[in-house]
C-alpha cells in the first residue's frame, strides 16, 4: 500500500489509486503519513482537524473518524484497517514504511538528486525528475488547516523547487537547450526571493542567445529585492549577471565551466 500526498490525497493498492470519500478521513490519513511509525496524541490529532476551535465531545468525534478511515483501508487493501492504523497508549500510529508515503520517497529522491550533481550530472537529471514527477498538485491538498499541516506542506514546497533549482542546473550543464524557459520563467515569478531560480533563467536565457532578457532578468530581481526587502542582489546573481554583461568565455563552455557557475 501506498499513499500519495503530494497532491490530492489517494491511496494505491495493487497498482489501483482510490480517493477516500469521507473528508474527514482524508484529513487524519494526511496527518497520519506525516510521520509514518510514530505514535500521535488523541490531543494532537484533535488540535490539527478543529485547529484550536472548541468542540463537544471531540474525542468521540476523532474516534468515530478513525473507524470509518480503517473501513475505508480495509475496503481498499483488504488488510485489517485495525492493524493499519493502531490504537497506541493515547493516541493513533499509521503503521506503514516511511518509503510507503510518497513525500518521504521524494525528499530521499531529491536527496540523492542533490549529491549526484557534479559527480555524475545524467544520472541525477534522472533522479531529480523522477522525484519532481510525484507531484500531481500543491502537497497536503487534502489536509488541514492546522498548523502542522501547514507547515509540512510549506517545507515540502521549498524542497520542490530546490529540487527543481538543482534539476535546471545540471541540466544546463549538460544540455542546454533541455531546459523548459517558459516554466522556469514562471517559477522564477513565483518564487520572486530565490535568487537561484533569477540568477538560472538568467544563465538559461543567455545560453539561449538572449543576453538582453538575461540582463533584464538580474534588474527586475534588484528592483524586487530593493522593493520587498530592502536588499541588493546577493554575490552570486551579481556573478551571473557581470559574466554575461561581458559574455565571459565560461558562459560559452557548455560542461564543467557552467556547471561550476550554477552550482557556486
Amino acid at each position: 500500500m501506498e499513499i500519495n500526498i503530494l497532491g490530492s490525497l489517494n491511496i494505491e493498492h495493487d497498482g489501483e489509486r482510490t480517493v477516500p470519500a469521507s473528508q474527514r478521513a482524508s484529513f487524519i490519513l494526511s496527518f497520519l503519513a506525516l510521520t509514518p511509525g510514530c505514535p500521535v496524541s488523541f490531543d494532537q490529532i484533535v488540535d490539527e482537524l478543529w485547529a484550536g476551535r472548541s468542540m463537544a465531545n471531540a474525542r468521540n468525534a476523532l474516534q468515530a473518524n478513525i473507524g470509518r478511515l480503517r473501513k475505508i483501508l480495509k475496503d481498499v487493501t483488504g488488510m485489517n484497517g485495525d492493524l493499519v492504523v493502531r490504537t497506541v497508549g493515547t493516541g493513533y500510529l499509521l503503521d506503514v514504511s516511511p518509503e510507503a508515503v510518497d513525500a518521504n520517497r521524494f525528499v530521499n529522491m531529491a536527496d540523492k538528486g542533490g549529491v549526484l550533481c557534479q559527480r555524475d550530472p545524467r544520472a541525477a537529471v534522472a533522479q531529480l525528475e523522477a522525484a519532481l514527477a510525484l507531484w500531481r498538485g500543491p502537497a497536503l491538498l487534502d489536509g488541514s488547516d492546522g498548523l502542522r499541516c501547514r507547515a509540512r506542506a510549506a517545507d515540502l514546497e521549498e524542497r520542490r523547487v530546490t529540487a527543481y533549482e538543482d534539476l535546471v542546473a545540471v541540466k544546463l550543464a549538460i544540455d542546454a537547450e533541455r531546459v523548459p524557459l517558459a516554466e522556469l520563467r514562471q517559477l522564477a515569478a513565483e518564487h520572486s526571493e530565490r535568487e537561484r531560480l533569477s540568477e538560472l533563467l538568467m544563465l538559461a536565457l543567455y545560453r539561449d542567445g538572449r543576453q538582453a532578457e538575461a540582463l533584464e532578468v538580474f534588474h527586475g530581481a534588484r528592483r524586487r529585492l530593493a522593493d520587498d526587502l530592502g536588499l541588493e542582489p546577493g554575490r552570486a546573481l551579481h556573478s551571473a549577471y557581470q559574466a554575461i554583461l561581458t559574455q565571459d568565455e565560461g558562459l560559452g563552455e557548455p560542461r564543467r565551466a557552467l556547471l561550476d557557475l550554477a552550482f557556486t
